[in-house]
C-alpha cells in the first residue's frame, strides 16, 4: 500500500468479478525442490486453464497420469509440507520425498458431491526426481496423488454450492415434484472443461443425480442426454431467456417430458445468474426449438408451495391452545385461536400443521398422546392415534411433522422400545419405519422435507445429540407401502450438540447448537453437511425451538425462554412477536 502521494479516484472492477484471483506461475529455471513443491501447491489454488501451468511442476510421465478433476480434498488450513532436505543441492541426490500434512475435513467426489468428515489427519507424499530439461537437470514431481488439495478458505473462494433438481419417485397419480440435489461447482470457469458456472450446472444435471439421492429420484432427460458438443457458455439474452442446445438423445422427446426437462434446468440455474431466468428454451441438435417453459409455468413442479401466498405461523399459547398468526410476514397479524378442539379443548405441548393448512397434529402437554384434527372447522376431539408408554416426559412423543404427501411422522422415544412412526394421510394406522443406520442412537426430533424423500433427525448417542439426514425409501402403495429411512449422514459435523432444527429451503436447514466447548449459536447448514460462509446468524439466547419456511424469503422464527416468540426478517435483527408462546411452527 502507498504511504505518500495524492489520493486519486480509480475505477472499480466490473460487478460480478470482484473475487480475488490467483494466477498460476510456471517454475523458474533451476528451481529448488522447495520451490517446486510450494509452486505446485499454490498453482492448484488458481484458475489455471486445463491445469497446463500446474502440470509443468510434474515430470513428463506424471503430467499424463495426474487427474486433478478426480476429486478434491479439503483441509482445515492450507497443506503443510515437511522441512527442506539438507542435501537437496548435492548433485548426487537424484530423488527426494516430501510429506504433505493437514487436517482433512471434507472431500468433493467425481460427481461434485460434498462429503463432510470428522477432522482426521491427512498424510500424503510427493516424490521428486531430477529430470532432463532445456536448462539441464530440473527437479520435478513424479509421484503425486490424484485430485486437488485445498485449504478451506481456498475451497470457499473457488467453489460454490449449486442445487440440481430431479423428480421424486413413488408418487403414482400425483404431480411431479422437484427435489434438490446439492453439488459444488467452480465459481467462475472450470479449469478442466472451460465451462462457466451455468454450463457446469446444466452438464452436471444431465449427468444424473448423485449416488446418495439416486434411489429416490428420476430425471426427465433421456439417458445419455448431453449438451451439444462444444458448448462452454450458456448466457441469457436481454429478455432473461436461456437457450440450451441439447444433443441427439433428446431430439424426439414429447412436449410433456420436455417441459419437465426445462423445469429441471430452470430451477437449477435460477440463482446462478445476476437476473433471474424468466424462460427456458430447449433446442434439438439441429438448433430447432424443442419446447419453451416460462418461470411461472414451472411453479407447478415446486415442492414447497412457495407461490401459494400462505405465510402463517402457528404456536401454542400460555394455556396450551393452538393459535395462528395470519399473514404476519407481510404486514403483520394478530394471533387468533384455530378452529376445532386444538384451539379450545386440548392442552397441547407440540404441534404440526399440514402443508395445505387444513389439518393439524398435536401432541398432548404431557407428550403421551398424538391427535389430528381440522383447524378450519369445528369438530370434536377424536381418539388418540398414538399413545406412548414412556415413563418420563422426555421419553415420550416428539413433535410431529407432515411431509409433502400428506403423511404424518412422529417419534416415540420410549426407552423400552423407541420407534419412528408414519401415519398415512395423517389418520391411518401408525406404521413403524425402519431406520437401519440408527444403531443404538435414539431419535429425539424430526422434520420432513417438503418433497417427502428426505428427513432431518436429531439423534442422541454417546451423550451427544447430532443432526442427521436420512433418505426416505418407499416400496408399494397406500396402506401397504413399506417405508424405511436409510443411509443416514451427518449434516452439521462441526456441532457436537444440536438442540433444534428446521428446514429452510430445498437443501438447507437452520440449526441451534454448540461446538465443542462453545456457546449456543444459530446457523444455516446444507443438507450435504457443508456450512455456507454466510451461515452464521445474529445471536439469540435460550432458544427452545426454531422454525423456518420452505420459502427462504419468509422470516426465521424462534421460541425462546426469555423473550417468547421472535422473528428474524431478511436483513433485519430479531424482533419480538408474542411474549408468551412455545412450539412455533410453519406448515410442514
Amino acid at each position: 500500500m502507498p504511504t505518500t502521494g495524492d489520493v486519486k479516484p480509480v475505477d472499480g472492477p466490473p460487478l460480478g468479478d470482484s473475487q480475488v484471483q490467483v494466477y498460476a506461475v510456471a517454475p523458474r529455471a533451476n528451481a529448488t525442490p522447495n520451490e517446486i513443491v510450494d509452486g505446485f501447491l499454490e498453482s492448484m489454488t488458481s484458475d489455471d486453464p486445463k491445469f497446463e501451468t500446474t502440470r509443468q511442476y510434474l515430470t513428463q510421465r506424471a503430467r499424463g497420469t495426474w487427474r486433478p478433476s478426480a476429486f478434491t480434498t479439503v483441509l482445515a488450513e492450507a497443506p503443510n509440507r515437511s522441512d527442506r532436505p539438507l542435501n537437496d543441492n548435492d548433485p548426487g541426490v537424484t530423488e527426494l520425498a516430501y510429506t504433505l500434512t493437514g487436517e482433512k475435513v471434507a472431500t468433493v467426489d467425481g460427481q461434485s458431491a460434498y462429503q463432510p468428515l470428522a477432522p482426521i489427519d491427512y498424510n500424503e507424499t510427493l516424490h521428486l526426481v531430477r529430470e532432463d530439461g532445456p536448462d539441464g537437470k530440473e527437479w520435478r514431481i513424479d509421484v503425486v496423488p490424484d485430485g486437488l488439495l485445498l485449504g478451506q478458505s481456498d475451497f470457499r473462494r473457488l467453489y460454490r454450492s449449486v442445487d440440481k433438481y430431479y423428480f421424486a419417485t413413488g408418487r403414482t397419480g400425483e404431480r411431479p415434484t422437484l427435489v434438490a440435489d446439492p453439488v459444488y461447482l467452480r465459481s467462475r470457469t472450470d479449469p478442466a472443461t472451460r465451462m462457466d458456472t451455468v454450463t457446469q450446472a446444466v452438464r452436471r444435471l444431465l449427468a444424473g443425480p448423485t449416488d446418495w439421492l439416486r434411489p429416490v429420484v428420476r430425471s426427465g432427460f433421456p439417458p445419455g442426454t448431453a449438451l451439444k458438443k462444444g458448448v462452454t457458455s450458456l448466457p441469457a439474452d436481454d429478455n432473461n431467456v436461456l437457450s440450451v442446445p441439447l444433443g441427439k438423445k433428446a431430439d424426439d422427446v414429447g412436449q410433456g417430458t420436455c417441459r419437465m426437462m426445462a423445469a429441471q434446468i430452470l430451477y437449477t440455474v435460477r440463482d446462478l445468474t445476476s437476473a433471474r431466468i424468466e424462460e427456458v428454451h430447449l433446442q434439438r441438435s439441429d438448433d430447432s426449438k424443442l419446447c419453451v417453459l416460462a418461470a411461472n409455468e414451472a411453479e407447478e413442479f415446486a415442492s414447497d408451495g412457495s407461490s401459494s401466498g400462505l405465510d402463517s405461523q402457528y404456536f401454542v399459547d400460555a394455556k396450551g391452545h393452538m393459535e395462528r398468526i395470519p399473514g404476519s410476514t407481510r404486514g403483520g397479524g394478530t394471533p387468533e385461536p384455530v378452529s376445532g378442539p386444538f384451539g379450545s379443548a386440548l392442552r397441547a405441548g407440540e404441534i404440526a400443521v399440514a402443508r395445505d393448512e387444513q389439518w393439524a397434529a398435536a401432541v398432548s402437554y404431557d407428550k403421551t398422546s398424538l391427535y389430528t384434527s381440522s383447524i378450519v372447522s369445528d369438530n370434536e376431539l377424536s381418539a388418540a392415534l398414538v399413545i406412548s408408554r414412556g415413563k418420563k416426559e422426555q421419553d415420550r412423543l416428539s413433535a410431529p411433522s407432515w411431509d409433502g404427501r400428506g403423511d404424518l411422522w412422529v417419534a416415540d422415544r420410549d426407552r423400552g422400545g423407541p420407534r419412528l412412526l408414519r401415519l398415512v394421510g395423517g389418520t391411518g394406522k401408525p406404521q413403524e419405519v425402519e431406520v437401519p443406520g440408527l444403531g443404538d442412537g435414539r431419535i429425539e426430533a424430526l422434520r420432513m422435507s417438503a418433497d417427502g424423500v428426505r428427513i432431518a433427525l436429531l439423534v442422541t448417542q454417546d451423550g451427544h445429540t447430532t443432526l442427521r439426514i436420512g433418505r426416505v425409501e418407499r416400496h408399494g402403495e397406500g396402506e401397504e407401502q413399506q417405508v424405511s429411512v436409510v443411509d443416514l449422514r451427518q449434516a452439521a459435523p462441526q456441532l457436537t450438540d444440536v438442540t433444534a432444527m428446521s428446514w429452510s429451503g430445498r437443501s438447507r436447514l437452520v440449526v441451534v447448537g454448540r461446538e465443542q466447548g462453545g456457546v449456543q449459536q444459530v446457523r444455516y447448514v446444507q443438507t450435504d453437511g457443508s456450512a455456507p460462509a454466510s451461515g452464521a446468524l445474529p445471536g439469540l439466547n435460550q432458544v427452545l425451538s426454531i422454525a423456518a419456511a420452505d420459502d427462504e424469503q419468509l422470516p426465521l422464527m424462534a421460541a425462546t425462554l426469555s423473550d417468547g416468540i421472535v422473528k428474524l426478517s431478511p436483513g433485519d435483527n430479531w424482533q419480538a412477536v408474542v411474549k408468551e408462546g412455545t412450539a412455533l411452527v410453519y406448515p410442514g
